[in-house]
């Protein structure tokens, strides 16, 4: 389920003026409550995204 989420939303940058789409995460963790991965973007910023198992919506 979580690879069917990951590829439905392709993660973009949050930083201010910078809307880069990220491409694979530098960090993974996951943990019963969800998926967590930590993106770095070429300008600097990271940006996390967080993916929650449909159980738990």
């Amino acid at each position: 389920m979580f690879t069917e989420l990951h590829e439905a939303a392709t993660p973009t940058c949050e930083a201010q003026h910078c809307e880069r789409s990220l491409g694979e995460p530098a960090l993974v963790f996951e943990t019963e409550a969800g998926r967590r991965e930590a993106h770095e973007c070429a300008c600097g910023a990271v940006t996390v995204t967080v993916v929650r198992p449909e159980s738990s919506r």
